[in-house]
């Protein structure tokens, strides 16, 4: 048993294209900023209040490619990965960076997708897809003696 977890799971849009960089023997690395929102109601004043929080991603090789080619500014996605700080100089400061290393990413939703449908429902509720809950019947019971 592990004696320690590092894992991350974010739900969030992409707050800017994503940027490619590529190395020698065909390895790529693909970054973008990820915004999660957090909403709540102030008890004391009634208003509805939304913090930001915004989250560095990093995607490497076959991944980063994919994140390449279908992800744009505004996307939501499903990250899972672990958290990295590095650090680097910069102008002769040491200088600190926290980024959530993905090993594994779903598209939510793309401004594609919404573009092509069409109706007048909400945007997330145009792209994603809605399931019809209908009352669920059990089953009789059976007369059957059981042996155990």
């Amino acid at each position: 048993m592990a004696n320690s977890l590092n894992k991350v799971m974010l739900i969030g849009h992409l707050g800017d294209d994503v940027k490619m960089h590529y190395f020698e023997k065909g390895n790529c690395l693909a970054r973008f900023p990820l915004a999660t929102n957090e909403t709540f109601t102030n008890k004391q004043t009634g208003e509805k209040t939304t913090n930001t929080e915004w989250h560095n991603i990093v995607v490497r090789n076959k991944l980063a490619e994919l994140c390449e080619k279908y992800l744009s500014k505004g996307d939501r996605i499903y990250v899972e990965g672990r958290i990295k700080t590095r650090s680097y100089d910069q102008d002769g400061l040491k200088k600190y960076a926290t980024e959530i290393h993905a090993a594994d990413l779903t598209f939510l939703t793309t401004k594609k997708d919404l573009s092509n449908s069409s109706g007048s429902m909400g945007s997330q509720a145009a792209a994603l897809p809605t399931e019809t809950h209908s009352e669920i019947q059990m089953p009789e019971p059976l007369d059957d003696d059981l042996p155990f």
